[in-house]
């Protein structure tokens, strides 16, 4: 019975990590600042969206 309540507050703790949240992304092109909104992101997926907004010598960061 040990075990399993130990299983069970593992596998709640991963579900909290995992939870989606609202991002920003920060990106300066030419010397001005934008931000973008992503909301209900995953952290991998929202630093994928930020990364692929960095083009044509636009810098961008994840807040």
């Amino acid at each position: 019975m040990k075990k399993l309540l130990f299983v069970f507050a593992i596998a709640a703790i991963g579900s909290l990590a995992s939870c989606k949240k609202d991002y920003t992304c920060e990106c300066t092109i030419l010397g001005v600042s934008t931000s973008f909104e992503l909301e209900d992101q995953k952290k991998g997926d929202a630093e994928d969206a930020c990364d692929a907004l960095e083009a044509g010598g636009s810098e961008c960061e994840l807040k």
